[in-house]
Formats: structure tokens, C-alpha cells, sequence
């Protein structure tokens, strides 16, 4: 049984691991950090491995919300350096009023940021989203529109302002 087991996992960590590491390193840009995040989801994943149902979203989700403490840890970084007065040798001020999606997904809510990087990112049909999210497929189209929405509206506010 622990053999058979073993297997598994191995085959799983060979056929999901690479997309995995590269969809986290589209969100972090940077190889470390990314291969960080996806060996972690796998820990995670290998310390449930007899109660997940679902693999490939339950890594999926784990390594979302990691790509999100990496962000969150990343904005309070950068918030401390701003406050020493180095601002400009880590973030140009230019990002102020061109703020990068990334950022834009990273302040939109869990409920619409989660399927906008399962379905955008992760190249993930609807249909697949709703699964591991455990919401309709109308449901996360709605939220999906909502985030876009979003998104939009910030980018017109901060394009408004540069002009």
C-alpha cells in the first residue's frame, strides 16, 4: 500500500509539477520564490494525501493562497523601505499611477481573485474552476465578469490620472 502510494505521488509530482512552478513564477516573478511555492503546496498536499478528493485543485487553490501571503509579505517590504526613504531603489513612483495587473488582481477580493488566477493564469476551463472552487459554473462566470469589472475600473482610474 505505502509503495503503491509512493507512486502515486511521484507520478503526480512529475506530471504537475512543472506547470505548476511555471503558473506560480508568471504570479511572483521570481524562479525561487515560485519553486518555493509549488514544493510547498505539494508538502501540503502529501500531508492530506489520504482526504483530498482533488490533487490538481487542491495544489491548485494551496498555491494561490501562498502566491497571495508572497504578495502581502512582498506590499509590507516594500511599505517598511518606504518609510526608510529608499523607495526609488526598490519600486520606480511610476508604479503609482501604472499600477501592474498583478497588483490589481492581488486587491481584488479572495472570492473574485481566486477564480481570475485558476481560469486566467492557470489556463483553467470554467468548468474545472467551479469544481475546485465548489461554485456553479454560473457562479464563476458571474464573479469572473465582476473581477474584470473591476480590473477595468481601476485601470481607467489610474489611467484618468496620468493624463
Amino acid at each position: 500500500m505505502k509503495r503503491s502510494r509512493d507512486q502515486a505521488a511521484s507520478e503526480l509530482f512529475e506530471a504537475l509539477y512543472p506547470r505548476l512552478a511555471g503558473w506560480c513564477r508568471r504570479l511572483v516573478d521570481d524562479d525561487g520564490t515560485a519553486h518555493e511555492i509549488a514544493s510547498e503546496a505539494f508538502t501540503r498536499l502529501w500531508a492530506r494525501w489520504t482526504s483530498v478528493e482533488e490533487p490538481r485543485g487542491f495544489l491548485y487553490v494551496t498555491a494561490a493562497n501562498l502566491v497571495r501571503d508572497h504578495w502581502r509579505k512582498m506590499e509590507r517590504e516594500r511599505k517598511a523601505v518606504r518609510r526608510a526613504g529608499t523607495e526609488v531603489a526598490v519600486r520606480p513612483h511610476t508604479e503609482d499611477v501604472d499600477p501592474s495587473v498583478r497588483l490589481l488582481v492581488q486587491s481584488l477580493p479572495e472570492r473574485l481573485r481566486v477564480p481570475i488566477l485558476l481560469h486566467y493564469y492557470a489556463d483553467m476551463p470554467i468548468r474545472e474552476v467551479s469544481v475546485l472552487t465548489g461554485r456553479k459554473e454560473g457562479t464563476v462566470k458571474a464573479d469572473l465578469h465582476a473581477a474584470r469589472e473591476m480590473l477595468r475600473a481601476h485601470l481607467r482610474r489610474s489611467l484618468d490620472h496620468t493624463l
